[in-house]
């Protein structure tokens, strides 16, 4: 059971209460920047004094892990108190840039006794989560006045889907102290056109309820630095061809992005491409899955020849990216293995789509009478 934990003027009466009436195990949530630091300890002293034994999880603030002189400051990430069978969990939901809420994994440091409470049966903290920001409302459970999501079906639906990885920080100044940041005018017009547009297309594709991640290009900039790579020139996703929605188009021209062109069909090879401003390109590629391995295709239009890339499968994990929580894959190294190998540290700016990838090859190519289909210019 998720409990939210009051938002104004910050005490610990509903808490005390909870223990008082506690009869089975509680998931309670405190959103951080709303939390009263001066007090942060009051939650031990209470439940101690009731009889309670209390642990509490801290690790270093991920959101400080670009700036090396506060990368070392530590923030809360979980509570927890026991007393006989019972537990009350306390989950830390800190606000992140992206207007969502993240929690930290629940890692057990070496003095931690690991029979404190069954941890694997928590169901928070196996790994960090990212939700949306909830709208809150009070509710009344057994006489005690608590904060609950509004819409507790989407939360609830969150959850398995909630797995968060963070950019990799580190390696990307390492990635910088060796290849220097293109800072000109040009690069940074890029970067300030490219969010945008990710930044439409994802709300474009939020409304439809279709789930994409970075792919190529962009999630390789993501994993490697930490960023858009300035020379790449367009915006790359992906999504599950079953994740398909026939108003696709119609929504993204309707964003003002006009749909530059389609290659392949839904049943093969669909790519879609459409024009944003400053003529960078949002290129959406669409999945296959096969037994073993997913693909997406690739279609030349003088020729008609067909191409395949080849991943090994992943699932989808969500970070931050230009101040965004978007997914991406949570194997990413495989990911970006399978597409670059094993030199993707090394940045190539002129790229053949139809033999630089490692994962490409022939498929085939499209019957001339299918043409008009499967390879559409505007």
């Amino acid at each position: 059971m998720l409990l939210m934990a009051p938002l104004q003027n910050a005490s610990f009466s509903v808490f005390q209460e909870t223990l008082l009436h506690l009869h089975y195990s509680i998931t309670y949530g405190r959103m951080r920047s709303l939390y009263s630091l001066h007090k942060k300890e009051g939650w031990f002293r209470i439940a101690e004094n009731m009889g309670f034994q209390c642990l509490k999880i801290e690790s270093k603030d991920p959101r400080l892990d670009g700036i090396d002189s506060l990368s070392g400051t530590e923030i809360p990430l979980h509570y927890i108190c026991t007393l006989a069978s019972h537990a009350v969990h306390l989950v830390v939901f800190h606000e992140r840039s992206g207007n969502y809420l993240w929690h930290g994994h629940l890692r057990l440091k070496g003095h931690i006794d690991r029979k404190f409470v069954p941890f694997r049966k928590l169901q928070f903290g196996r790994y960090p989560g990212a939700f949306d920001r909830p709208e809150l409302q009070q509710i009344t459970i057994d006489g005690l006045e608590v904060l609950i999501p509004k819409d507790p079906m989407h939360f609830l639906e969150e959850i398995p889907h909630s797995r968060f990885i963070e950019c990799r920080y580190k390696e990307a100044r390492a990635f910088f102290q060796q290849y220097l940041d293109d800072n000109t005018v040009e690069a940074m017009a890029f970067r300030k056109s490219a969010k945008e547009l990710l930044q439409l297309a994802a709300k474009t594709l939020k409304k439809l309820g279709v789930r994409f991640w970075l792919s190529s290009g962009t999630c390789l900039g993501w994993y490697r630095q930490c960023g858009i790579i300035p020379y790449s020139k367009d915006v790359d996703l992906g999504i599950f061809i079953q994740d398909y929605k026939s108003d696709i188009i119609s929504a993204f021209q309707d964003a003002g992005l006009p749909l530059k062109h389609k290659f392949g069909k839904v049943e093969d090879s669909l790519e879609l491409s459409f024009q944003g401003k400053d003529d960078v390109k949002l290129d959406i590629f669409f999945f296959y899955e096969e037994t073993d391995h997913m693909w997406n295709g690739g279609t030349q239009a003088k020729t008609g020849k067909k191409f395949k890339y080849l991943f090994p499968k992943f699932t989808l994990c969500w970070t931050e990216f230009v101040d965004m929580k978007v997914r991406v894959p949570c194997e990413t190294i495989e990911y970006i293995e399978a597409n670059y190998g094993k030199t993707w540290k090394v940045p190539v700016r002129t790229w053949d789509w139809k033999r630089s990838p490692h994962n490409v090859q022939p498929n085939g190519v499209w019957p001339v009478s299918e043409w008009d289909e499967v390879i559409q210019l505007y």
